[in-house]
């Protein structure tokens, strides 16, 4: 060892310096030249009511340049098969390291999509099982339910040296079951649904959505195919004619002098409907999935998804169709007690994954668990996973409200994941509302004052203490704490649930009270939605709204979402004797130039495309000849530029008076949107405000129980109060409301709570409490009851 004789302190190196993230002149969304300095390697928590503009500054602005930036730092052979990111609208962005997003958005609803694919661990299964599996039947392909078995045979040609032509055979066993072809469900096709065998097809016997018989090409192939009598009705069909009809295999025919492809109805039917995501369809087309298609386990796999032959392999008596069905929990221990030195990095890398689903709290899934079921919050959590264990230090990591569905009791141990992620030398950035986490944040960003146009400014920047003891709307509400009911109503009746089991659920029995506001709760995983939604099915008398993502394009606005464009147009369309079309962007009024959207885009290949303002219509979407026209003194433009609020005032007196409009916008009011303008596009809204969206749009259908999920998620402290007094409202009409939450808020104003628990998974799925909150935080026996007894003081 050489010894170190110059003891004076080194000099600065210039590279120690660069220990802030920096962000000067930011104008994405609704920011206001937004001026922020982030230390690096600590916690930092931005928070705000919702629509501030934090999304905006964390997520569209440092993680999107971030990753920009690395992207360009690739071929641009690369580049054109990735992602085009624009540049944010932002002066000065300085000390950025390589951001890792852990986002809240839906892991793919993909039927093949599972928990075990999502997150790798059924790959190593796969591997483990084709080296210990007996009787062993192939390579790990061999039990994935994704890859086919295929066989084939036949002459190839083999081009070396002299071209000669030889036999061949391939064959290559896949872990598919052939029958469901790898998604544990068989569909069965109401046939009534899709035509009236009374008519014939020239009389318009199909009553599949948008199929008509005149004009429809579709139709059209079928009638003049030659394989069936169109003129006939389907009822008097031979049993050959049948066969063609609806299971015929796919030929060329010629209709009206142009070739065609014939193929049966039912192959038809699978190929443009089932082939597509259920969520994303039209509700028309939806609805007629629903009604025309059942789906049913698979009987040949019994819903493992997997081939006889996969299920057929054991290690220890345990198939590869069992141990993903297992509770996580369970199937780490399984692994942990394997003695196999022949694969022993194997069960360490595997053991490692399973013990990081336990360890954030998630070890009451299963790996056969459909990814498109789990909770924006699950999703969130198991994207996590893969980052626990990195070796990587000094990048940044920004998680989007890390604690959504989470019970008090789980956020203490997300807190620690956080912490932990820091001291490894990382600097992480949480957009975040809830005080439990806030209070951890070595820095905290507090955005404002307002929502939309009323934020988008830096209110507060320093510690929690700073914050408690400034004037902002956070740290204002942050010591808040809802008081337990003294007086709570009476229900005007029940709901009996008996012998729920739908999951984890174990033949559960109880009454929900009707006429009262009612709170599910319990830990993470205890069995709340199954509980709610499993038992509780959407019928006439019953409002679900759940956490299903809102689709919609940039075309998209809170004005033709919620349905209020439809009364507007056929008011300027009634005062202007036109038709109502030119007043959508979207149809006979939009501008030529962009099409309706506002901007145009120019697609630059690899690099971020550029979209610019319109110069035809300057941003308003609409023809000039349509701009003409006005309603009560406006135009079709200046009324989507309205806010909520605004246009309230506008339609609900005078000659501008709309009521259809009005009673929208105030469902719209009720739930804090007043400050969206009506022609925001559905994209920049965040994810608060989408659920709240979702939740005035449902509050239009007639119902005497309204069923919500989580209705707190992405509300500010400030909002929570706002969300209690509607639930109020609610009750207060005549409406029963039952609510899944874990907000200590929400519970304290209920008036009655169902606990479940005590654990999760197999370890919970019981009724631990009903009672009122009073009676819970004065019992203290189940998790619950200890942490709302804390959070009101008792």
């Amino acid at each position: 060892m050489a010894t170190r004789t110059d003891t004076r302190a080194p000099a600065p190196q210039a590279s120690d310096s660069h220990d802030l993230i920096r962000v000067h002149g930011a104008r994405v969304n609704n920011l206001k030249d937004v001026s922020v300095e982030i230390p690096k390697r600590r916690l930092t928590v931005f928070t705000g009511v919702s629509g501030s503009g934090k999304s905006s500054l964390v997520f569209s602005t440092i993680a999107a340049e971030s990753q920009r930036m690395i992207n360009e730092t690739y071929s641009a052979f690369v580049q054109g098969f990735m992602p085009t990111l624009a540049r944010p609208e932002v002066d000065v962005l300085e000390g950025l390291t390589t951001a890792i997003i852990v986002d809240q958005q839906r892991l793919g609803a993909d039927p093949r999509s599972t928990v075990g694919t999502v997150t790798d661990a059924n790959a190593m299964l796969r591997i483990l099982f084709s080296r210990l599996g007996e009787p062993h039947i192939g390579p790990p392909g061999a039990y994935a339910f994704n890859v086919p078995s295929v066989r084939a045979s036949g002459a190839i040609t083999v081009e070396r040296g002299n071209k000669k032509t030889v036999k061949a055979t391939f064959d290559r066993t896949g872990g598919m079951c052939p029958r469901c072809e790898g998604r544990g469900t068989v569909s069965d096709i109401d046939l009534t649904q899709l035509y009236d065998d009374s008519k014939s097809l020239s009389e318009g016997a199909f009553t599949i959505p948008g199929w008509k018989s005149d004009s429809q090409w579709t139709v059209q192939v079928y009638a003049q195919s030659g394989f069936v009598d169109p003129d006939k009705p389907i009822r008097r069909y031979t049993r050959k004619e049948l066969q063609d009809f609806l299971y015929g295999e796919p030929v060329k025919v010629k209709v009206n002098g142009v070739n065609l492809t014939y193929e049966g109805l039912i192959p038809k039917i699978q190929k443009s409907f089932l082939s597509k995501d259920k969520e994303a369809m039209q509700p028309h087309i939806r609805a007629f999935v629903e009604r025309a298609v059942t789906f049913t386990t698979c009987p040949e796999c019994e819903g493992t998804r997997l081939s006889e032959g996969a299920r057929s392999s054991k290690i220890d008596r345990v198939s590869i169709a069992d141990a993903c069905a297992m509770q996580i929990s369970d199937l780490a221990a399984w692994v942990r007690g394997l003695d196999e030195p022949s694969v022993a990095p194997l069960l360490t890398a595997l053991g490692g994954t399973l013990d990081s689903f336990v360890e954030i709290g998630l070890g009451y899934l299963s790996l056969d668990r459909p990814s498109g079921t789990l909770s924006g919050g699950e999703a969130q959590r198991v994207k996590m996973i893969r980052h626990l264990g990195s070796s990587l230090t000094d990048v940044t990591y920004v998680f989007d409200e890390p604690t959504i569905g989470l019970h008090p009791h789980d956020i203490q141990r997300m807190n620690g994941l956080l912490l932990r992620l820091r001291d490894k030398g990382n600097t992480v950035l949480v957009v975040e509302h809830k005080p439990e986490t806030i209070v951890i944040a070595d820095h905290i960003v507090d955005l404002g004052p307002g929502a939309g146009t009323a934020g988008g400014t830096v209110c507060f920047e320093g510690t929690v203490e700073g914050l408690r003891a400034g004037d902002t709307v956070t740290g204002r509400h942050f010591d808040d704490r809802a008081a337990v009911k003294k007086t709570v109503r009476e229900p005007t009746g029940v709901l009996e649930i008996r012998g729920a089991h739908t999951h984890n659920l174990r033949e559960v029995d109880v009454d929900v009270p009707l006429g009262v506001l009612t709170v599910v709760t319990g830990v993470a995983g205890s069995g709340k939605s199954s509980l709610v939604h499993g038992s509780i099915p959407p019928g006439e008398n019953v409002v679900s709204v759940d956490q299903g993502a809102i689709r919609g394009s940039r075309r998209s606005n809170p004005a033709t979402y919620t349905g209020l464009l439809d009364p507007i147009r056929k008011a300027f369309a009634k005062a202007n004797d036109v038709k109502p079309a030119l007043f959508s962007a979207n149809s006979e009024g939009a501008c030529p130039g962009c099409n309706g959207a506002g901007v145009v885009y120019s697609d630059l290949a690899m690099m971020a495309g550029v979209a610019s303002t319109c110069d035809e219509c300057e941003g308003k979407r609409f023809q000039s000849a349509v701009l003409e026209y006005r309603f009560a003194g406006r135009d079709i433009s200046e009324v989507l530029a309205m806010s909520v609020a605004e246009a309230e005032e506008f339609f609900g007196t005078g000659e501008g008076r709309i009521p259809a409009a009005h009673r929208v916008l105030g469902r719209l009011s009720d739930v804090g949107l007043g400050y969206l303008s009506l022609g925001q596009p559905l994209t920049t809204l965040s994810g608060g405000e989408r659920q709240r969206l979702k939740l005035a749009t449902h509050m239009a259908e007639k119902g005497g129980v309204y069923v919500l999920d989580e209705p707190t998620a992405g509300l500010h402290l400030a909002d929570v109060q706002q969300l209690l007094g509607l639930l109020d409202r609610i009750v207060d009409s005549g409406t029963s409301v039952v609510v899944v939450e874990h907000h200590q808020a929400v519970m304290a104003h209920a008036d009655w709570i169902i606990d479940l628990g005590p654990g999760a998974g197999h370890d919970g799925g019981r009724i631990v409490f009903e009672g009122t909150p009073a009676d819970l935080v004065a019992g203290r026996a189940t998790l619950t009851g200890e942490h709302l007894a804390a959070y009101v003081g008792a």
